[in-house]
């Protein structure tokens, strides 16, 4: 799906584990502050090739409809919908990054709204959430620009950048 500038949102391959680590290594002190600590193996190709495996498994199970998003040499973001629930829930959570330099362009925007259509449609999903540092307002501005609203504020929510910290909680209703 064409988003802007040459800019793709496509599923993740296996092979795309290569060009995840060249990304998340130019990324590293941009994702630094709101990523958990990551281990230098997690930089690496066979990091990556690790990660990839576990999402893709989790595609091929209904646990994970896990994105990339690329330009025409590299990948320039994610995005994630995992810990997919059936039944009475019908919901998932959302997560994604955008490499440094696409940051402020509303790339994110177009990705997490075309995300939400896949998740209602193709998916046929109820609610999305996702979890933003308190302190990250461009986050928090993608989330309401895409139709999220705040419920909650979620103490020592995930450990991000070495510590326990709060996170504002936004969903998303799908269907009516």
């Amino acid at each position: 799906m064409q988003l802007s500038n040459g800019v793709v949102l496509r599923t993740l391959t296996a092979d795309d584990a290569a060009a995840l680590a060249d990304s998340y290594r130019d990324n590293r002190d941009h994702l630094a502050p709101w990523d958990p600590s990551r281990s230098e193996t997690f930089f690496t190709e066979a990091g990556q090739s690790n990660e990839v495996g576990k999402l893709l498994a989790d595609q091929d199970t209904g646990r994970a409809f896990p994105l990339v998003l690329s330009d025409r040499s590299r990948i320039v973001g994610r995005v994630n919908l995992v810990g997919i629930v059936r039944g009475a829930f019908e919901s998932a959570n959302l997560g994604y990054w955008v490499d440094a330099r696409y940051a402020g362009r509303g790339l994110m925007t177009a990705a997490v709204g075309a995300a939400a259509d896949l998740a209602r449609g193709e998916l046929g999903l109820h609610r999305i959430q996702a979890g933003t540092l308190v302190h990250n307002v461009a986050s928090q501005s993608v989330l309401k620009r895409c139709g999220f609203t705040e419920f909650g504020l979620a103490p020592d929510y995930l450990r991000i950048a070495g510590r326990w910290q709060d996170h504002r909680l936004f969903q998303r209703i799908l269907s009516p």
